[in-house]
């Protein structure tokens, strides 16, 4: 009994022992360790700066973009008041005498080029035989209109109303136009329903040349603007403009067996028509008495005739200046006055811009013989001529 009660007591002096021993083991390693670490080399950790110096989130600021208007829609602000609709009544030529006669309208479009109401806009849509014009006003007013000239060939023709204060839209410079840049057409497509359509798109090319048939028969129109803006039928007369708003050209055609192929016969060749009219009240076409073509139509003509340079006298009138100065047929006509002239269209852009009575200098090679002749330009008096 006594033997148990003491073995008791020795185990209770062990535990005692090892906490003690444990417990002063663990007051000698917290001592220990706080000199080791206040004895060890210190080291500078990097510190986030405080006070105004300290980064802060920022919102990502979004640039505004360039909010200025595309070419199309800043043209259009400003040249659509200067294009019309043009609704003419023609009689079919067939039933006149038949006591049946058929009467059709016909729309196409207009540009007005002139404050005090001279309109440009196509051959096909204003010239010929016709009973009554009708142009429609962007203000939405319709006054009678009277065809003052009108040519089959170049596809032009010039429209006057009687009304003041218009809006006319500048006119360019079709030979300063590039490939690729900016085009816009105006016009109405399919009737005045759709009136002042703005399309647009690029100058697609330069200087082609296309076969029309003509009340003369078939011809060649050259020098046309080809786009990619699209053109329909009530377009023909309408505007080709510039990225500026100028008139470069007026809507003629469109391939109906392709699309985005349509032309623009190009504005210079009626500057000079159209300043006569605004400053004269009158233009008297000059005549020459020739029609030539240039070296991309002649291959379709014939193709034994080689022309580097200059235009080939296709048709003479024998009755006309040219003739009687020694202009023949099959001449290449290289120069005028010092100009080279290497299309038809050029020459009569700038035979448009003299008078008749004026005298011209041409120079022309005629059986591989350079010459120089004298021309005394007369006035246009009949209709129906091929020559100019």
């Amino acid at each position: 009994m006594n033997d148990k009660r003491g073995n008791k007591g020795l185990i209770a002096l062990i535990i005692t022992a090892l906490v003690a021993t444990f417990g002063v083991g663990i007051i000698f390693l917290a001592i220990g360790g706080n000199y080791v670490l206040r004895n060890l080399p210190r080291q500078n950790n990097p510190q986030l700066e405080q006070g105004n110096r300290a980064p802060r989130p920022q919102q990502i600021a979004v640039e505004p973009g360039n909010n200025r208007a595309s070419p199309a829609a800043s043209v259009a602000q400003t040249a659509l008041a200067g294009v019309v609709g043009i609704s003419v009544l023609r009689v079919d030529s067939n039933s006149i005498f038949d006591g049946k006669t058929n009467e059709k309208w016909g729309v196409g479009s207009g540009v007005i080029v002139s404050t005090n109401g001279y309109i440009l806009t196509n051959h096909h849509v204003a010239g010929g035989r016709n009973r009554r014009i009708i142009v429609s006003l962007a203000n939405g007013k319709n006054v009678d209109g009277t065809t003052v000239w009108s040519d089959p060939v170049l596809d032009l023709a010039v429209v006057k109303v009687n009304v003041s204060g218009l809006t006319a839209i500048p006119l360019g410079d079709a030979n300063a136009l590039r490939v690729g840049e900016p085009a816009i057409a105006i016009g109405n497509p399919l009737g005045l329903q759709f009136q002042r359509t703005v399309t647009s798109g690029i100058i697609s090319a330069l200087n082609r040349t296309i076969r029309i048939d003509t009340d003369q028969g078939s011809n060649y129109m050259e020098d046309l603007i080809q786009t990619d803006a699209s053109i329909n039928p009530g377009n023909s007369g309408g505007p080709l403009l510039n990225s500026a708003g100028q008139v470069v050209g007026i809507n003629t055609i469109k391939v109906a067996s392709a699309e985005a192929l349509g032309f623009a016969i190009p504005i210079n060749v009626a500057v000079p028509i159209i300043n006569k009219y605004v400053n004269d009240g009158d233009f008297k076409e000059t005549y020459m008495g020739v029609f030539a073509y240039d070296r991309e139509v002649i291959p379709y003509l014939d193709g034994n005739i080689k022309v580097d340079n200059g235009i080939y006298v296709a048709n003479v009138d024998n009755d006309g200046p040219a003739y009687k100065s020694g202009i023949k047929l099959g001449c290449i006509i290289t120069e005028v006055d010092g100009i080279k002239m290497n299309t038809m269209l050029q020459l009569r852009t700038y035979i448009y811009s003299r008078n008749p009575g004026d005298t011209i200098r041409v120079t022309h090679v005629d059986k591989g013989k350079e010459r120089t002749v004298s021309i005394k330009l007369a006035q246009k008096t009949r209709d129906g001529l091929v020559t100019r």
